[in-house]
């Protein structure tokens, strides 16, 4: 069996049912005009029998028997309306909670993503030679921790730059971006929030401007062998790296997938526009995800027709408590 055979998309597979299941209402339907025409036909000509006297009684008999043939059929279309109606309906019901399963399981690969890069910063920190930008006098240091950085960037690849700060704000070393180096970053948020809860800090997606990039610091303390606080390390994720879980969500053609932060701004999706600038907590599943919904579905009716939300709350992974974040998944039925 081929891979394609693999993944066949059960979206498509639903909305096949759904269209087997129109098509057979309409031949239903047509069963259903075609009894009440002969319902009349009948009656017609029970009605021409009578008129007839004696001679026509043979053929009222016939007329009787295509009465209680059409009323006999009339009565198999309603209840066969109801079985396809049951039908298209949890057809629609195993598409919603399917929707519901892909939001689920996006933003859990989103939140095991970030839960390595979490740990990623905590590790980094502890080396000995990021440590030794303050706690050695070795006058080839700062050199050698911008060399370790960079062989980081290079090797684990998900980072758009790796810095050490001291407990100034000051970048002493980086990466990639050596023109930072000797700059004060005291009055940046991610800074400022490291500093507060003195611990690993994470911050909102927001766009950099090095390099014009959208991307998620992660900022620890340095501490000494003694639980001195040193200086830094922050950490800048490549966002580019979570359309990889976007992209491989398993959602039909008309479907479409959203990340939205706690103030329901739009952070990924697949077509990559609005980020950060579309904002869906006008939408009923936005709003219940925000509250802190762990999963579900609603189904919505507007003047561009029906569609399926599914939505699921971060529930962060190990010591990652996540942003509060959110997927939603829409889908037409």
């Amino acid at each position: 069996m081929s891979h394609e055979n693999l993944t066949i998309d059960t979206s498509i597979l639903l909305s096949e049912l759904k269209e087997a299941n129109q098509e057979m209402g309409q031949v239903i339907e047509s069963i259903r005009q075609i009894a009440q025409h002969t319902n009349l036909l009948s009656l017609n000509s029970a009605i021409e029998a009578a008129r007839a006297g004696e001679a026509g009684r043979g053929f009222s008999v016939v007329a009787d028997e295509i009465k209680k043939l059409a009323t006999r059929s009339i009565a198999s279309t309603k209840e066969s309306t109801k079985i396809i109606e049951n039908i298209q309906s949890k057809a629609n019901e195993v598409m919603a909670v399917r929707t519901a399963d892909v939001a689920y399981d996006t933003i859990d690969k989103i939140d095991r993503n970030l839960f390595e890069r979490n740990c990623d910063a905590q590790a980094w920190a502890g080396f000995d030679k990021v440590k030794n930008c303050f706690s050695s006098t070795a006058p080839d240091r700062f050199s050698v921790t911008n060399d370790l950085l960079k062989k980081l960037v290079d090797i684990y690849e998900v980072y758009l730059d790796l810095y050490v700060l001291d407990t100034e704000g000051t970048i002493v070393a980086s990466g990639v971006h050596h023109e930072l180096i000797g700059q004060n970053m005291a009055n940046k948020a991610w800074f400022k929030d490291a500093k507060a809860v003195n611990a690993i800090s994470v911050s909102d997606l927001y766009l950099s401007t090095v390099g014009k990039a959208q991307t998620v610091a992660y900022t620890c303390p340095i501490r000494s062998d003694e639980g001195q606080l040193l200086g830094y390390f922050s950490t800048r994720f490549n966002w580019e790296y979570i359309y990889d879980i976007i992209d491989s969500a398993r959602i039909g053609k008309n479907g479409d997938i959203f990340i939205i932060n706690n103030d329901g701004y739009v952070i990924a999706c697949r077509s990559r526009k609005g980020i950060l600038q579309d904002n869906l907590k006008h939408l009923n599943a936005a709003r219940l995800a925000m509250k802190g919904e762990t999963y579900g579905y609603i189904f919505v009716e507007d003047i561009l027709g029906s569609k399926i939300y599914g939505y699921a709350h971060t529930r962060g992974y190990n010591a990652y408590k996540g942003k509060n974040w959110s997927a939603l998944v829409s889908e037409t039925p």
